[in-house]
């Protein structure tokens, strides 16, 4: 359905709609921003987030990057961390049923996950709930009553549940309680916008039909697409080891923005930059000119840098960049003494006790591969002995450094 919202509003829904797959309904959405704007009111924006792992990766971030920009224009984020539903674990895109975590663990992943949020986050606009206030609440009876409102065979329309069903996989009964509860959150809540990625928008429908269900506005959805990885081919995933973490180093998370590729570098700057859309319009037409995308490369790099380090990490990350390239050492590299018991040690174990390496067999492979320098200088022997007190850079790959001091 086509809208035509009044010019303020209208700004608004471009910055919204900026890389999202997906508004359902759209035009609701409209009418939600314009009654927000007459009554100076801000709409309720949620995300849920169920603390599964300690970490976040930047593919976390860009459902946080959209609900800053919600925050930039006014609005209140209702960051909901999961603490209840991770007893049961999301079924989403799982072929089997997932093993809860427990209580405990979910406490602290959820703590690590508040901390790094407000690296996105404005404070002040942002209020952390926790699913486990209303649904501990609900009770045995309360369940029963959210689990009549559907049907087995709607819950079955859910495309990971019905191709479990229909290879014969195992789906157990608690796990068709997940995407009620999610939507039982956002009539807790009551909750104006839910934000998720294209995965969740089973879930994120959930909340529209239970909110009518309970005489509530129904809220709107907005789905994010999954950012691609590292490798430019699949979804940024710690298992697959194409991610840049938001606690990386500086360095580290400098170096990896650097080698994605220039086609992808744009789905970046679209997901993940603050910048305005016309000054990335601007970037692209500069490059369709003749400007070298490495340098719009390093914008990126920077600015993501900044966000989770600071403007110093970023100047310093990106002048040690610089300096690698041209083949020299950074300046802030990690300086690791060894006590030996003897009188040299080999390179080979070298590497895997100042942790450049997981095990020798790696540090094998590097070496055979031409990975490994000693002060500047590639290393081939691979029964190479370091003497006694002795001190030396030792690097691996591009990104990897030490200066090591054998004691």
């Amino acid at each position: 359905m086509s809208v035509e919202p009044n010019p303020h509003i209208a700004a608004d829904l471009e910055i919204i709609k900026r890389g999202a797959d997906e508004v359902l309904v759209e035009a609701e959405l409209v009418k939600k921003l314009e009654k927000s704007r007459s009554t100076g009111k801000p709409l309720k924006i949620k995300l849920g987030c169920d603390p599964t792992a300690p970490d976040l990766h930047l593919g976390h971030t860009v459902v946080l990057t959209k609900l800053r920009q919600f925050q930039d224009l006014g609005h209140q984020v209702q960051f909901l961390i999961g603490d209840f539903t991770s007893l049961i674990g999301d079924p989403t895109g799982k072929s089997a049923t997932r093993p809860p975590l427990s209580p405990e663990q979910i406490q602290i992943n959820a703590k690590t996950y508040a901390d790094q949020v407000y690296k996105v986050l404005d404070a002040e606009r942002t209020e952390v709930m926790f699913n486990s206030k209303w649904l501990s609440e609900l009770g045995a009876a309360g369940m029963l009553k959210l689990a009549a409102t559907h049907t087995v065979a709607r819950m079955l329309e859910r495309d990971d549940f019905s191709k479990r069903f229909e290879s014969n996989q195992p789906i157990a009964i608690h796990e068709f309680l997940y995407p009620l509860m999610q939507g039982y959150d956002s009539v807790a809540m009551q909750s104006d916008v839910e934000l998720g990625g294209t995965d969740q928008k089973f879930n994120l429908l959930m909340g529209r039909e239970l909110q009518k269900h309970h005489g509530q506005e129904p809220q709107v959805t907005l789905t994010m697409p999954l950012l691609v990885g590292l490798d430019g081919v699949k979804k940024m995933s710690k298992s697959l080891g194409n991610y840049i973490g938001v606690s990386d180093p500086a360095n580290e998370m400098f170096a990896k923005v650097m080698s994605i590729s220039d086609d992808l570098m744009w789905d970046w700057y679209e997901l993940l930059s603050f910048r305005p859309i016309t000054e990335i319009r601007q970037f692209r037409d500069e490059v369709r000119d003749g400007r070298n995308p490495r340098d719009i490369k390093v914008l990126l790099g920077q600015e993501i840098v900044a966000r989770f380090h600071s403007l110093g990490d970023a100047e310093q990350a990106l002048a040690d960049f610089q300096n690698r390239s041209a083949g020299g050492i950074p300046d802030d590299i990690p300086e690791v003494t060894l006590t030996l018991d003897g009188a040299a040690l080999d390179i080979c174990s070298l590497l895997k006790q100042v942790n450049l390496v997981t095990s020798t067999s790696e540090a094998r492979r590097q070496i055979e591969g031409g990975g490994v320098k000693v002060d500047g200088g590639k290393v081939e022997d691979l029964k190479l002995q370091i003497a006694k007190g002795t001190t030396l850079v030792v690097q691996v790959g591009k990104r990897k450094f030490a200066r090591v001091t054998l004691a």
